[in-house]
């Protein structure tokens, strides 16, 4: 992935860091961020609830 993607024009970035290694971002999946470094997961808990209403 391109350094341009990762960062603002401004240096900073939007991405959230692993809080687990702090090495990498959090990829985003839509229902879970993954750490691809060190493998730690974080589920979004909006959309496990939804799931279990229906």
């Amino acid at each position: 992935m391109p350094r341009h993607e990762l960062y603002n024009d401004d240096g900073t970035t939007d991405n959230e860091k692993c809080p687990s290694c702090g090495n990498a971002f959090l990829a985003d999946h839509g229902d879970r961020q993954h750490c691809g470094a060190c493998g730690y997961t974080e589920w979004d808990t909006d959309d496990v609830s939804s799931e279990e209403d229906q």
